[in-house]
């Protein structure tokens, strides 16, 4: 300068706003403007020090002053890390932060890249002992404010809800929310009732979710049903016309869609273990290739049923299916029906016991065995298996088919049986097994 004094430095000065609620925030002018305002004014008072007002917006509306995790405090902490921020001005301190131990982050930050901290509405000087000293007292007592306003939520959530009312969250299925009041959808209402009584009819949640995936049937939010959103499901008390809080049950404004003896029967069940559940289920459902059956890709196959009316229609599904995974390339298989599977299997198993080679690797095995004397005798066994199949009953022709069957195969080829010679020799030894006479009265 030609008088000989130093140039004004020029201070890069952002202007940091934030409010906790989004109410308002819609208006042509809202709170954040309200805060920017008061601190471009600030600024341009201090244009004689060289205070700039930046042109870049850090404004959080909607986000809590309680944590830092907020897109624009994040943007101006890297503005500020890349050294582009002199000064940073709020409306109020409680605006860049409410917590103590946050603030300490934030301080930390601005010291260490020699940027300063203004409140327009709180004059204090933070290069000072004491002024630090009254940045804590403050803080303070923003931070006691945020957790008192904390706590009276919560009492008044609680007090709400002993009184029954809906206090918002996910509308469950059965119910739309008409004038903050959770107003019964019949349709939906209709569905629910269903899954309950059906329930009770199948006793098993592997099963109900099987047939509504076969069905399409899809929750409020157009997923596909699965077991959690079943169990989810039975055990919102909300059903009955309740509103629960913290684990305690109160009478609810609005009204139940299931009866208390439908509920009871429902929760009957699900105070069975799963593993009793699970073995009624596969008592409920014969299954002769379960555990056995898989696609050419190696993805196993499980038995799956529906019903229309008193008739019930079994089939094999693929698991990727059943998940809803999407399956890779051309598979026309993802459904079989069961009983035309079970013959064709049935029906390979009896050609291949009779060919020589099947009978020879038999023999082999049977070789050391006492009862047989030769080959002949393996042969003779071997047909007569026709026979002894149509005697069994389901569950040993189950038994028998784990003892034959390595494996089934189905592509879009057909179906591949492979058998198992050691099992199969098991049968033979079996058939052949002196019966024990009977006593000569």
């Amino acid at each position: 300068m030609r008088d000989g004094t130093a140039p004004v430095r020029r201070l890069r000065c952002a202007i940091y706003t934030r409010k906790s609620s989004e109410e308002g925030l819609d208006m042509e002018f809202n709170s954040l403007d309200a805060q920017r305002e008061s601190c471009e004014a600030y600024i341009a008072s201090q244009r004689a020090e060289g205070w700039v007002c930046m042109r870049e917006r850090y404004d959080d509306g909607g986000y809590s002053g309680g944590t830092l995790d907020r897109p624009g405090l994040k943007m101006l902490l890297e503005d500020i890390e890349a050294g582009l921020v002199d000064v940073i001005v709020v409306y109020k301190i409680d605006r860049l932060s409410r917590s103590l131990m946050d603030f300490a982050k934030l301080v930390e930050a601005f010291d260490r890249n020699n940027v300063t901290f203004v409140s327009v509405t709180q004059a204090f000087n933070t290069t000072t002992s004491m002024g630090r000293l009254t940045l804590n007292i403050l803080l303070s007592f923003a931070q006691f404010e945020r957790e008192v306003t904390g706590e009276r939520i919560r009492d008044k959530f609680a007090a709400s809800r002993a009184k029954g009312m809906w206090m918002g969250g996910f509308v469950p299925m059965g119910y739309d929310v008409i004038d903050r009041k959770l107003v019964i959808n019949d349709a939906e209402a209709t569905t629910v009732q269903r899954l309950f009584k059906r329930f009770v009819t199948l006793g098993s949640a592997t099963l109900l979710t099987r047939e509504l995936v076969a069905n399409g049937a899809m929750t409020k939010r157009g997923k596909p049903i699965d077991k959690g959103f079943l169990y989810k499901l039975f055990r919102n008390r909300l059903y009955l016309g309740e509103a629960v809080h913290k684990g305690t049950s109160y009478p609810g404004e609005h009204q139940g869609i299931i009866d208390q003896q439908l509920w009871d029967q429902v929760h009957a069940i699900l105070q069975e273990s799963p593993r009793q559940r699970a073995a009624n289920t596969r008592a409920q459902v014969p299954a002769l290739l379960k555990g056995l059956i898989f696609t050419d890709r190696g993805i196993a196959m499980t038995p799956t049923f529906t019903k229309k009316g008193s008739r019930h229609y079994r089939y094999y599904t693929s698991m990727d299916a059943i998940r809803n995974r999407a399956c890779e390339g051309r598979e026309a298989f993802v459904r079989l029906n069961a009983g035309v599977v079970e013959g064709a299997v049935v029906q390979q198993i009896r050609k291949l016991v009779r060919t020589p080679e099947i009978a020879a690797k038999v023999a082999v095995v049977l070789q050391d065995c006492d009862s047989v004397s030769n080959d002949n005798d393996v042969v003779s066994a071997l047909s007569d298996f026709d026979s002894l199949w149509a005697s069994l009953f389901p569950a040993e022709q189950a038994r028998i088919a784990r003892l034959l069957i390595d494996r089934v195969i189905v592509s879009q080829q057909g179906l591949t049986v492979d058998l198992r010679t050691d099992g199969l020799s098991s049968v033979v030894r079996d058939m052949l097994a002196p019966r024990p006479k009977e006593k000569v009265a």
